[in-house]
């Protein structure tokens, strides 16, 4: 079993992205999350990518991929308590307004050009 603890430090919301689920969850100062996954430790089990663009972070957010490698992909994403911690964990409501607003957008217009 591999396992990573990930603690956001600053002062900003810490975005955990999971690979290649696509899963998001949000983390405010000094929350944690423990990520496991089956695999054996043979091979590289995680491999991480910081990443932040400046309108990002002039709205407070940085980001953190985590790419889960050599593994069935089955990943359990427990808090410090052990509490299962679902996709979109603590995402701000107006992020899910721009996220649901862009996507609406990105289908009209594939529909228009389709």
């Amino acid at each position: 079993m591999a396992v990573m603890h990930v603690r956001n430090g600053s002062s900003r919301w810490l975005v955990v992205w999971l690979e290649p689920r696509g899963e998001d969850r949000w983390l405010e100062r000094g929350d944690m999350l423990c990520i496991r996954t089956d695999n054996n430790g043979e091979s590289l089990g995680f491999d991480v990518e910081y990443h932040a663009n400046d309108e990002e972070r002039a709205d407070g957010i940085e980001n953190l991929t985590i790419y889960v490698e050599n593994c069935s992909y089955d990943v359990d994403v427990t808090d410090e308590d052990g509490n299962f911690v679902e996709c979109g964990h603590k995402r701000p409501e107006e992020i899910d307004r721009k996220w649901t607003a862009r996507r609406v957008a990105a289908e009209e217009e594939l529909n228009r050009t389709s």
